[in-house]
């Protein structure tokens, strides 16, 4: 990997770890729904303008159904389920639950195949089951009330990328920038309907906006774009490498802007997922790159 597409995976990871910054900020004050209707809509409309530009075709009437599953399973539903939780819980604590994600996509691959899973795989899932357990037993949020329905959504919101990412492997192809535009237009769609049953509590503030600006333009728009020029140079499974690094930013920009505490718990419990993701995925340090495992 050279210099160039090793920062744009730091860089990468540094966006996607400050997107649960973002959404601690203006969940309380938004809600759930008005927030990932603006996140999903800001990206939406900025990937519309870069395809304008590159004159990319999005090919709606051929890929719409796709698009609406897509758009429900790897936007939808998690952004939600993750809006949710961040009223309650620590960007860091989010962040690592987010990382759980390729763990669920092993186990759902598994039981939808109906294939024994390997002993290293095995392994990966006791290990990440025990690292949110340390993480989440000794963090002071997950004491208070509401915090377990808040884990238990962040817990699910990983599932659902574990979902997406199962489904994907057998969707009809399509580029990927059409993808992340196409599913950023259907999610936009489908929080709609949430809008009058979730309104937003109080009124935000410009630094709020900010924050939801910065949600959906730099952690949704210019994220997709990088990752997928990641995926152009050094190939899909060596850009997968940013799910490890992810947590180190979401727990570095939760303590540097939110002032939380990292305890010895957080660093333990952050390692011990990221050692299961890496044992589920097959991830081989020596190599800098994913097994024959890895998700695409």
């Amino acid at each position: 990997m050279k210099a160039a597409d090793f920062l744009r995976l730091i860089l990468l990871a540094a966006i996607w770890g400050a997107s649960f910054l973002f959404m601690r900020i203006g969940a309380p004050v938004l809600g759930p729904a008005v927030l990932i209707e603006y996140r999903v809509g800001f990206a939406a409309l900025f990937l519309a303008i870069v395809g304008l530009v590159l004159k990319k075709p999005l090919g709606l009437r051929r890929h719409w159904k796709h698009f609406l599953i897509l758009g429900f399973f790897n936007s939808t539903l998690p952004f939600m389920l993750y809006a949710f939780a961040a009223k309650s819980l620590s960007a860091s604590l989010l962040s690592v639950l987010n990382a759980t994600a390729p763990i669920w996509s092993a186990l759902i691959a598994a039981v939808w195949m109906r294939k024994a899973m390997a002993p290293r795989t095995v392994l990966g899932l006791l290990l990440g089951m025990g690292g949110v357990a340390l993480l989440v037993g000794f963090d002071k949020v997950s004491s208070q009330a509401g915090a377990g329905l808040a884990i238990g959504a962040g817990l699910l919101a990983a599932f659902s990328y574990g979902i997406a990412t199962t489904y994907a492997r057998s969707a009809p192809a399509v580029e990927p920038f059409a993808n992340a535009h196409g599913s950023m237009w259907a999610a936009a769609l489908m929080v709609l309907p949430a809008l009058p049953f979730f309104p937003a509590p109080a009124s935000p503030s410009l630094g709020v906006m900010a924050a939801v600006l910065a949600l959906g333009v730099l952690c949704s728009g210019v994220a997709f774009l990088l990752y997928f020029r990641l995926i152009h140079d050094v190939g899909a499974t060596s850009a997968l490498t940013v799910t490890f690094m992810i947590p180190v930013f979401g727990i570095l920009w939760g303590c540097v802007f939110l002032g939380e505490t990292i305890g010895w718990y957080t660093i333990a419990g952050s390692a011990i997922v990221i050692v299961g993701t890496a044992l589920v995925t097959g991830f081989r340090p020596g190599l800098g790159r994913f097994g024959k495992s890895a998700s695409a």
